[in-house]
């Protein structure tokens, strides 16, 4: 009988071993208008994530991460389609053109709702890499998302918010029915992604948790918002409702991680919370940041956000460099081994060397944003609009905003200005125009659309009358 050295024989083990080895998990928490300091981890004293705050011990905390866009479906498109938004088309929710006509100097460009099927999403990658894919809760991108790479779907329709109006059953979704009252809405996604991990145990698999929690409308559990009315505010943060929500948002999640624990899964998966874009306004302080949703300002578009890669990522790391929402889908692809779609174009870079190191520069020239719409305001002192259509940069510790309206522009050093207070645009031309040459030649680059056509109905003697919502 023929033998063979011990190393062959233990070489070829582990050649075996290796090559059975299943990709690791992916578990991905996304989460609908959460401000940048609505968790614990990232300083509110308020807030109550137990189960958010591990996650991000165990892992790595990102302190200048950013969504693609200031309002939830362009953040969404931009995130499943690895392109910036002028690719895709979608820049807003529903119309470009919200807010009185009177008051909109500029005709916006027209907004696509639906994220149009030849664009390659991450699902469909990962599943032609033999994942296993589910989306729970929130999709906004179109009527199906199993049209787009997703083997299952629950609750996820065309809904920017949850369908009837509220959280609590009864509720009709897509394969979440229930005709009962009382069960809460973030609870229920959370039971079904824990079944789903049960079920595909065995297989790779990417859970895309996409809550609906903390969208409006502001619908705490009763027990939950009893508690927080006996907290004391702190920073702004004061809303027992919203608060509420939080917690069950966190304890949705502390019951995935649970899950993946007792399956003996959660050394093999990584796992990703993330936001959509910045937190409301009416219902939470963005502070220190200067803005909230549907602005370009940092309230608007910077996130929580916190990655566990076991094994890799160092617990309680921290990382400075920013990051942007479409550099998920080429990390993804890295993670899981999974090939990039041919003659595709993806627009982010890959995390990894920020994973492994959290002091490592991904030596990138600068993150962008585009936003030809209207966005109406809904306090006072937004006035007509949150946002008129605008553009941003970001190169280093600059950041450039462009007001297409009238061409304005203002230049902010976030190192030293975080709350974008001190406008340094006519104070330092060379810098303006060093950021806004840059910014040009990416919109070139991208074709990104920007309205210049006089809107026939401005009115400028129109007088703003605010409603004084009691």
């Amino acid at each position: 009988m023929k033998t063979f050295p011990r190393t062959l024989i233990a070489w070829l083990a582990l050649t075996t071993i290796a090559s059975a080895a299943k990709p690791p998990n992916i578990v991905y928490y996304f989460i609908d208008d959460l401000g940048w300091t609505d968790v614990s981890f990232m300083g509110s004293k308020y807030y109550e994530t137990p189960h958010v705050d591990r996650l991000a011990r165990e892992g790595m905390k990102f302190m200048s991460a950013y969504s693609n866009a200031p309002n939830c479906a362009p953040s969404r498109a931009c995130l499943m389609s690895g392109q910036y938004g002028p690719r895709h088309g979608v820049f807003t929710v529903a119309n470009s053109d919200r807010g009185k006509a009177a008051f909109r100097k500029l005709i916006p460009i027209k907004n696509k709702t639906v994220l149009a099927d030849k664009f390659v999403t991450i699902a469909e990658s990962l599943k032609a890499a033999g994942y296993v894919t589910a989306t729970m809760g929130k999709w906004h991108l179109g009527e199906d998302p199993t049209t787009q790479g997703f083997d299952v779907n629950i609750a996820g329709k065309q809904w920017g918010g949850p369908a009837g109006g509220g959280y609590h059953s009864p509720y009709n979704y897509p394969n979440l029915v229930n005709r009962k009252k009382g069960e809460y809405l973030t609870d229920r996604l959370g039971t079904e992604a824990c079944k789903f991990i049960e079920a595909n145990k065995e297989k790779p698999f990417f859970l895309y948790l996409t809550h609906y929690a903390v969208h409006t409308p502001i619908q705490g559990k009763a027990d939950l918002t009893a508690k927080y009315k006996k907290k004391k505010p702190v920073g702004g943060h004061n809303n027992p409702a919203y608060a509420a929500m939080v917690e069950s948002m966190d304890d949705s999640i502390g019951a995935v991680q649970a899950t993946l624990k007792r399956l003996k899964l959660d050394d093999n998966t990584i796992v990703i919370f993330f936001a959509d874009n910045g937190g409301h306004a009416g219902v939470t302080s963005n502070a220190p940041l200067r803005g909230s949703k549907g602005m370009l300002y940092e309230g608007g578009i910077r996130e929580p956000l916190a990655i566990k890669w076991p094994g890799v990522t160092k617990p309680g790391s921290t990382c400075h460099e920013p990051v942007i929402a479409v550099d998920f889908y080429p990390t993804l692809l890295e993670i899981a081994g999974a090939k990039r779609p041919k003659n595709y174009l993806l627009d982010g870079v890959s995390l990894t060397p920020l994973l492994r190191d959290a002091s490592a520069s991904l030596g990138r020239d600068a993150l962008h944003w585009h936003f030809p719409c209207y966005l109406q305001g809904y306090l006072l002192r937004h006035g007509p609009f949150r946002t008129t259509p605008a553009a941003a940069i970001r190169m280093g510790d600059w950041k450039l905003i462009e007001f297409f309206e009238d061409g304005k522009l203002e230049l902010y050093n976030l190192k030293n200005d975080l709350s974008e207070k001190n406008d340094l645009a006519k104070k330092m031309p060379a810098k303006t125009k060093e950021l806004h040459t840059a910014m040009l030649k990416w919109r070139r680059e991208t074709s990104a659309p920007v309205p210049t056509e006089k809107n026939p109905q401005y009115d400028p003697k129109a007088v703003f009358k605010p409603r004084i919502r009691k």
